[in-house]
């Protein structure tokens, strides 16, 4: 099957991206639409979970549209986050993103490397004490959940965040031979939008291990995946993958 068109489920880059040198090099038309958004929750939905912020003394934030949603909740919902809370992020670039809402103080900020695992290595034995809030995606990996009790570390969650499937109107995945998810909301979203939906010859490429179950899980087969030793990405992936259809002729 010759290989024209090719759907990234992500936004389009500002910029020259990996795809670009699959463009010219093969002459591709990529399309980029994404199959789904993340906002913050409502308050509706905040208060229905039941959970009371005050009970603990301990924020843990992945993402920053975490802490835009966790501070609009405290807002409308009239809660005065004490200056004795302390405050967890996954990265460093999260933790700054904090100086919206609170001076920034490092003795009551801390954050990791990137991965959860280093953001539990910077709780460490000194702040084991607290009572942490974990302000979560709707999709929260269980994988957090048993980081933190494996350490012992007395926690709780609540969703600030959810992911929305985009409206998909107008789009056949049939018009491309390849399409590439990144994360098992985009399967979601394509099983939303086309309840009866049939494979037959469409490749596809995933990236990630939790995005090829997704895809497994809803019978679909995955011919193109990322990451691995010699495909760190879904363009050398797809690159690969081209190159061995050529090797094939």
């Amino acid at each position: 099957m010759e290989i024209k068109r090719v759907l990234i489920s992500q936004p389009e880059p500002s910029g020259a991206s990996p795809y670009t040198e699959l463009i010219s090099k093969w002459g591709l038309t990529i399309d980029f639409r994404p199959f789904f958004r993340v906002e913050g929750v409502s308050v509706r939905d905040f208060v229905a979970q039941r959970v009371t912020i005050l009970d603990y003394t301990a924020i843990v934030f992945t993402s920053r549209l975490a802490i835009d949603s966790f501070f609009h909740i405290c807002e409308q919902t009239r809660v005065s986050v004490p200056e004795t809370m302390k405050y967890f992020c996954q990265s460093e670039a999260i933790a700054v993103y904090l100086q919206k809402y609170i001076v920034y103080r490092k003795r009551k900020i801390f954050f990791g490397t990137g991965t959860v695992a280093s953001m539990v290595q910077a709780i460490g034995t000194k702040h084991k004490g607290e009572h942490f809030l974990i302000a979560c995606t709707d999709n929260l990996k269980p994988e957090v959940h048993k980081l933190f009790t494996k350490e012992k570390l007395k926690h709780g969650s609540a969703v600030f965040v959810r992911t929305v499937s985009n409206d998909l109107s107008g789009l056949n995945p049939h018009d491309y031979q390849v399409v590439a998810f990144y994360s098992p909301s985009d399967v979601k979203s394509l099983q939303e939008a086309y309840p009866d939906f049939e494979q037959k010859d469409l490749v596809f490429a995933t990236f990630g291990p939790s995005t090829a179950k997704a895809m497994e899980e809803a019978g679909l087969k995955v011919d193109i995946k990322a990451p691995t030793p010699n495909a760190p990405s879904i363009a050398e992936a797809l690159s690969n993958y081209l190159e061995s259809g050529r090797e094939q002729e």
